[in-house]
């Protein structure tokens, strides 16, 4: 499956709407049609976890399928040409990954909130605005209505995975490594 936006989505994401969850929201910013389950997983714990995420959100009637429901095909329209075009969007080129200067990188300020999203921010920038403007206006505004600690971190998963992509995973374990040192330890529940 690959979950689109519905209206009822859109008119969600606008300012003023709250009734879904940072994490479903992050969802739904995700939802383009052109990701996949495999794309949402890093946001949850296991696969089957994100696959109840999306299903929920699809009864909810904000998300959609991007494809539509196969239809039955006769023998002579199954031919090459036919299911080259119905074939899956083709991957991000990694020929050139991008990467930050580890001059970027020094920081030794204090461990909060502000400094995660504002290093959050600073990745966006570097690592999205050129390359995919669409997903840093999604992340830029995620980041704004980010308040919490998980937030944050479901937020910083979804860069990271798109990161993972283009930079490899190496790249993406140094910033996930640097936004570890930079949140405030989580709080212990007793």
């Amino acid at each position: 499956m690959f979950p689109t936006k519905t209206d009822k989505a859109r008119d969600e994401l606008q300012g003023g709407q709250r009734t879904l969850s940072q994490r479903e929201r992050a969802l739904l910013l995700m939802a383009d049609g052109r990701r996949s389950l495999t794309d949402f997983s890093p946001l949850f714990a296991n696969r089957i976890e994100a696959e109840q995420a999306i299903q929920a959100l699809v009864s909810k009637g904000y998300l959609q399928d991007a494809r539509p429901a196969a239809a039955p095909v006769s023998a002579q329209a199954a031919q090459p040409s036919a299911i080259a075009a119905t074939a899956a969007p083709e991957p991000v080129p990694t020929a050139n990954p991008i990467q930050l200067t580890t001059t970027a990188d020094n920081f030794d300020g204090k461990r909060s909130l502000a400094t995660t999203r504002m290093f959050l921010f600073d990745m966006c920038e570097r690592m999205f605005v050129r390359r995919d403007p669409k997903f840093a206006l999604q992340m830029r505004d995620a980041l704004r209505e980010a308040r919490d600690r998980e937030a944050m971190l479901t937020i910083a998963a979804l860069m990271l995975s798109e990161i993972e992509k283009t930079a490899g995973a190496e790249r993406a374990e140094s910033l996930r490594e640097r936004i570890d040192r930079l949140l405030p330890p989580a709080e212990i529940v007793h």
